[in-house]
């Protein structure tokens, strides 16, 4: 059964309430649910609303729970305000002194948080602040690409400048042909099934196991704000939109989430290294990309990585000798396929591919996430 806290608040609210099937979330939000929060187990709340802090990465409700001496404050934690905003939701879709009824799981730590898998506003009986829409889903647009002037198959948005791309058909990386269940922040329902995923060499399986073990709570995108690098950059909900600058042979990915970076894929005959007196020695995040174009398809060669940030959901390790190769492919108007793959002799014993799709946000600006200054 779920344990439900009101008035008067249980004093062993937390040890009272037992386990229920994991909870799922979507792909992008900031951190795994459950590298915070108890998944094996629910809770339910009941009380007003105190103080709504709508911001980056996650947006939080904070509630009463209780009464007299016995009130406490609780800090209700849900989906970032892009995906929230996505859904039809606004900060003043829910209001201060509102009571509210909060399921879901509580806070490893035993702290005063939850998840919330569920928000009711208990005068109307209705769930708010829900990631998931309740749109109807967009139809697709079955029409050949667009393309440039000189003919070349447009990436970029054509409708006043907005679109981008998101939706992404996997929720993380694994070797074309492998099928394994995981849930939307690619942790495995069965950690055993980790040698299935890619071709690990035995230490990288051994750090790939560890960072599922532990729920991927040592996530740098979650811990430290770094970077969404490599194949990551395409998993997110925030998506990304191309920029090309067709004048200066350079195309830019513009990233939804990361903080709103941006990656540069020179299309020139450039060597593949930094700049002297600036980045020349540095591996970064996104690494140093050349592309060209092979009929309708754009192929990018990236190298040059640093080895701080997690190249997919689920923690797939990486060393500074990866070396991706990519194929962007706009299959319609409404469906660009991403393939990658990954060349990395440090990790692997051998080169593997990943392939999906993303799908056209028609119409919309890229949105805004940010990882700020949040509560833990």
């Amino acid at each position: 059964m779920n344990s439900r806290i009101s008035i008067p608040i249980a004093v062993a609210a937390v040890a009272a309430v037992t386990a229920v099937a994991g909870f799922v979330g979507p792909a992008g939000a900031h951190h795994a649910v459950s590298a915070k929060f108890d998944t094996g187990e629910t809770l339910t709340l009941n009380g007003p609303v105190t103080q709504i802090d709508w911001s980056s990465p996650h947006v939080h409700v904070f509630m009463n729970v209780g009464s007299g001496e016995a009130v406490a404050n609780w800090a209700i934690e849900l989906d970032s305000p892009a995906d929230l905003g996505r859904a039809g939701w606004q900060l003043d879709s829910l209001e201060v002194v509102t009571v509210i009824t909060v399921t879901g799981p509580p806070a490893r730590d035993g702290s005063r948080q939850m998840w919330a898998d569920s928000l009711v506003d208990d005068s109307t009986g209705a769930q708010v602040l829900s990631g998931r829409s309740t749109a109807p889903p967009v139809a697709s647009d079955r029409r050949p690409a667009p393309r440039w002037p000189d003919g070349r198959v447009r990436l970029s948005p054509d409708e006043g400048g907005l679109g981008y791309w998101a939706g992404p058909s996997v929720s993380s990386l694994v070797e074309e042909g492998v099928t394994v269940q995981m849930d939307a922040y690619g942790l495995l329902a069965d950690v055993e099934d980790a040698a299935e995923v890619a071709p690990f060499q035995p230490w990288a399986l051994e750090v790939y196991k560890d960072r599922q073990r532990n729920f991927l709570a040592e996530d740098p995108g979650y811990l430290l704000c770094l970077p969404p690098g490599g194949p990551r950059q395409f998993m997110t909900s925030q998506g990304v939109q191309f920029v090309e600058d067709l004048a200066r042979d350079r195309i830019f990915v513009l990233l939804g989430s990361g903080n709103h970076h941006w990656r540069l894929i020179h299309m020139d005959d450039r060597e593949q290294v930094g700049e002297q007196g600036g980045d020349a020695d540095n591996p970064l995040y996104y690494g140093r990309s050349l592309g060209q174009w092979d009929d309708d398809t754009l192929i990018v060669d990236t190298i040059g990585f640093n080895e701080r940030f997690w190249i997919s959901n689920g923690g797939l390790p990486h060393t500074d000798r990866l070396n991706l190769t990519e194929r962007f492919t706009r299959l319609d108007y409404d469906t660009l396929q991403y393939e990658v793959t990954i060349d990395d002799p440090g990790a692997y014993t051998r080169p593997w591919t990943s392939r999906w799709t993303l799908r056209l946000m028609r119409g919309e600006p890229l949105p805004e996430y940010y990882c700020q200054d949040n509560r833990p």
